[in-house]
């Protein structure tokens, strides 16, 4: 089904109103300049924190899931969008907080993860890696990203939030385990 002019106005709506909600935390599924825009603007200015941001990395390479190309070597992370969207972040959002990475993993590296490591997870620790050594050496970012000098890292799900643990994950989303699949439409 292609998505209209009308269907990108109502996500920016519901961008626009989830920013508006005085206690969320976190935003997990970033994956462009034009949304962090949207969500930078649209947060209310009595909102005392910046809103964090974790962007969604597409660690599996499937073309059905969402998220930015992971990144394996500091030279090519310069050109990659990730690398921009989170520059863009700390140098032009200031009611937004870069705070780390998420990836929602493939079903197969999921279902293996408990005899070996899950290599969407170790994917995504390697990106982590090497765009906290990019920050690192740009003193302009001291303390403007992450959470007391690291990226956090969001991976693991209901079905391999234990492989995620293992792996050093600071989140793991269970929703489903806690109230059930959602109903589909």
């Amino acid at each position: 089904m292609k998505k209209t002019e009308g269907d990108d106005l109502r996500r920016q709506a519901r961008m626009r109103e989830l920013t508006t909600v005085s206690n969320l935390h976190a935003i997990q599924s970033l994956t462009s300049i034009e949304d962090a825009d949207i969500y930078n603007s649209a947060i209310p200015a009595d909102r005392k924190t910046p809103l964090n941001m974790l962007l969604q990395v597409n660690t599996s390479g499937e073309v059905q899931k969402s998220g930015l190309q992971y990144v394996d070597t500091e030279t090519e992370a310069v050109d990659f969008p990730l690398f921009k969207l989170a520059c863009h972040i700390i140098e032009h959002c200031p009611k937004l907080h870069l705070q780390g990475l998420m990836t929602i993993g493939s079903q197969t590296e999921s279902l293996a993860s408990s005899e070996r490591p899950n290599q969407d997870f170790e994917t995504l620790k390697r990106t982590r890696d090497i765009l906290e050594g990019m920050f690192r050496t740009n003193p302009a970012f001291n303390g403007k990203w992450g959470d007391n000098g690291k990226l956090l890292l969001s991976m693991g799900m209901t079905a391999d939030f234990e492989a995620g643990l293992r792996a050093g994950s600071h989140i793991v989303r269970v929703g489903t385990g806690i109230f059930g699949a959602r109903r589909m439409k």
